[in-house]
Parts: C-alpha cells; sequence; structure tokens
C-alpha cells in the first residue's frame, strides 16, 4: 500500500484531519474557543479500556457473601498478603490502586457500580460501537458522543480543543462533520520520516493537510520527548503512564485542548486473571499510575478535571476453568478529577445471588452508563439535557443524567 493509498483509507474528507506521526497517539486538535463566563477552564479526559474490565475484580463487593464462592481463588479479601483497600464497609479497591484510594479519600474520585451500556450481547467489536457511538445498537454511525457533543457546544464555550490518543483514534471522539476544520485521525505505527514525506506528498497538492500534518508533528514532539516515548517492545504498563504524562503536559497548557480520548488495550482476561496480584493487577497498576499522572502533570488545572474510565461491558461473576473470567455484562466506570464529588460508591447494588445474576451469570447492570456520561456533560461542560438525548445519545430521552457527580 503506498502512502497516499494508506492515508485516504484511514478516513474521508482529507482536508478536514489533522494527522500526527507518533508511534502509538493520534493528536487531533479542535478549535479554540473562549473562557468561561465563571472562570473555570475545564478539562475533561475519557478513558476507554479496550477487553472488558472485571469489576468485581476491581472494586470487590466483599461485603456480598456470594462473591467470594463466586470469584474463588481471585477474590479479593482485606486481610492477607495483599488486601484490598476498603472504599466503604461494602466496597474494597483493588490493592494495585494505592493512588485512586488516596484520590477516593480526598474526596477527587468516585466508583459507580453496577453499570454498562445498553449493549446485552458479548462482542468485543460490538460492545465497543456502543460504548464510543453513544448509540444503543452497534452500526449505526461512524461518529462519536464525545464528538458530538463538541459541535453542539456553543461559540464562547468552555472548551479549547481536543486530543485524541490510542492505536487508533477512539470512535467516541471520531466526528461525522468536523468541527471548523479538525477531527482526530490516526496514522497506525508511523514514524517521523513517513510522516514528513507525507508532509512533502501533500504540500503542492494539499497545503491545508501538509500544515495540518506538520502542526500535528509539533504537537507530538510537545508532549512526548525522546525520553518518554515507547520503546519497541515495550512495557505497556509503562506506556499508559506515558501517554497520561504527555497528555496532561498538552492539556495543562493555558493554549492546549481542554477535551482528550484515550484508549488502552489489553483488559481481556480469560485466562490467569489473577487476584490481589498477576495480570489484571499489573494492569490496573498502569491505569493507577496513569490517573496520577494527570494529576501531577495537570497541577492547579486538576481543580477542573473530570477523568472518566469505562469499558465496552464487565465480566462474569464466577471464574472459568483456566482462573479467569468470560464476557459478561454489568461492570464499574470510574471517576478522577479535582471537579469531582468524590469519596463515594454510587451503586444501586443488584446482588450476586444466582437469581439476581443477568442470564445467570453476570452482575446485573442497574445503572446507564449514558446516564454517568451525560452527568458528566451536564454539569461539566453545560449542556442541556435535550441536547444529550437527541444528539449526543440519540433516542436516549428515557435516560436521565445522573445528578450531583460532582463537587
Amino acid at each position: 500500500m503506498t502512502m497516499d493509498q494508506a492515508t485516504i483509507s484511514l478516513l474521508p474528507s482529507r482536508r478536514h484531519l489533522l494527522l500526527a506521526g507518533a508511534s502509538f497517539a493520534a493528536w487531533g486538535y479542535l478549535p479554540k474557543f473562549a473562557r468561561a463566563a465563571d472562570q473555570r477552564d475545564p478539562r475533561l479526559i475519557v478513558v476507554i479500556l479496550r477487553g472488558a474490565l472485571d469489576g468485581l475484580a476491581t472494586v470487590a463487593p466483599i461485603g456480598d457473601p456470594d462473591y467470594t464462592g463466586l470469584h474463588g481463588a481471585i477474590a479479593l479479601a482485606t486481610d492477607g498478603a495483599h488486601p484490598a483497600l476498603p472504599l466503604d464497609s461494602f466496597f474494597a479497591l483493588h490493592p494495585s490502586m494505592p493512588e485512586f484510594a488516596r484520590m477516593y479519600r480526598a474526596r477527587q474520585a468516585a466508583v459507580i457500580h453496577a453499570v454498562a451500556t445498553p449493549y446485552r450481547e458479548r462482542s468485543h467489536f460490538d460492545g465497543q460501537d456502543v460504548l464510543e457511538s453513544g448509540f444503543a445498537g452497534p452500526g449505526r454511525v461512524q461518529s462519536g458522543w464525545l464528538n458530538r457533543a463538541l459541535e453542539i457546544l456553543p461559540r464562547g464555550s468552555r472548551v479549547a480543543g481536543a486530543l485524541a490518543v490510542g492505536p487508533t483514534a477512539p470512535l467516541v471522539l471520531r466526528g461525522g462533520a468536523p468541527i471548523v476544520g479538525w477531527a482526530p485521525v490516526t496514522l497506525p505505527q508511523a514514524d517521523d520520516d513517513t510522516a514528513m514525506r507525507l508532509v512533502d506528498l501533500y504540500s503542492q497538492r494539499d497545503p491545508a493537510l501538509a500544515a495540518a500534518l506538520s502542526q500535528g508533528l509539533k504537537l507530538e514532539k510537545v508532549a512526548f520527548g525522546d525520553d518518554m516515548k515507547p520503546k519497541a517492545g515495550g512495557n505497556q504498563i509503562a506506556a499508559m503512564r506515558q501517554v497520561a504524562r504527555g497528555a496532561a503536559k498538552l492539556m495543562a497548557a493555558d493554549e492546549g485542548p481542554r477535551v482528550a480520548a484515550l484508549a488502552f488495550d489489553g483488559w481481556d482476561t480469560h485466562a490467569n486473571e489473577g487476584g490481589a496480584v498477576g495480570r489484571l493487577a499489573q494492569l490496573l497498576s498502569g491505569l493507577d499510575g496513569a490517573l496520577a499522572e494527570f494529576e501531577n502533570g495537570f497541577g492547579p488545572r486538576w481543580r477542573d478535571t473530570v477523568v472518566v474510565v469505562a469499558t465496552e461491558f464487565g465480566r462474569t461473576a464466577r471464574i472459568n476453568g483456566t482462573q479467569g473470567t468470560d464476557h459478561g455484562t454489568g461492570t464499574i466506570a470510574l471517576l478522577a478529577g479535582g471537579a469531582v464529588k468524590g469519596g463515594r460508591v454510587i451503586a444501586d447494588w443488584p446482588t450476586l445471588k444466582m437469581a439476581s445474576l443477568y442470564q445467570g451469570r453476570d452482575l446485573a447492570p442497574t445503572t446507564d452508563l449514558r446516564g454517568v456520561f451525560k452527568g458528566v456533560l451536564a454539569d461539566h461542560l453545560g449542556l442541556s439535557e435535550r441536547a444529550l438525548g437527541e444528539t449526543v445519545f440519540p433516542e436516549s430521552a428515557a435516560v436521565r443524567p445522573l445528578k450531583g457527580l460532582l463537587a
């Protein structure tokens, strides 16, 4: 495939794309908006965990009498060699997340448990499509709910720009109609030489795209110095921190983007998931480190920041024969940031009794994830309930924004 073909195959409307030639990142910049009249300067980061996070292993319902029997050898406990971190009398956090626990105690982090999108099957592809598109079913649209939210912000609103990071630009921040010229996209595995050849390729035939490419390279160099770029075959856990550090560096700047979408892969734990230690513990350590990088990198901007962590669906309540968990339904969403009304686990707990499990196997979802997103968008970016129900999450008027998530 030629470079020209590779570029065209990514997304249509090349003149409206900003490409950044990072080995794993895509930068998308949106036009400058004025600051809010109330002097708030909010930042919003949506982190997608692709592969389906085991919510019962991350925030364990240790007060549920059926939990230990279902999760067996990988169940968490508040005693032993690697004790879970109590959040309240019923829930405990995985020991690999001490930074989140600290934020929780400082009332800058919260958990929403027994949550799910409207999707009820168990396909990663379709589940991620629903999570990121904001529609009730898969295959409906090629734009994401976060991009649609940005499109309807009025001029003079609170958002100054957007940034997309991941092996491919997350659908959640891809757009149908570009916002005054820019939308995020990825050039997978491109190095600086490849990207510069693309600049040269379009410098004559498409100066606007060439300028965007050049600017994207500059942004990538600002966010990731040579010591911060993931090396080939590098540690996935360290990469999460590096991505967060780079994103925070850009977003903390006065002229930086205000909205970001990051996608971290690898959360499919069918086998050897591990309990307090093991594979999932390592992944959660990387996520915990990324949240700490956001807090440190934003500095005083942290007080106006919200980080939302979500996944496409949960995992089975009962472990399988390979000490892992299969595709499930209900799971958790996490909130962190100085703007969060934290120190709470928000849950309409369905119990883990066999009669209460969804299809006899999964944590039953009692909270629609769209309501969580809506609550954040309404209180943090000022979007109306009508716009959220009709445009951002189409045909979802019955799903009300979850109130009181932010301080």
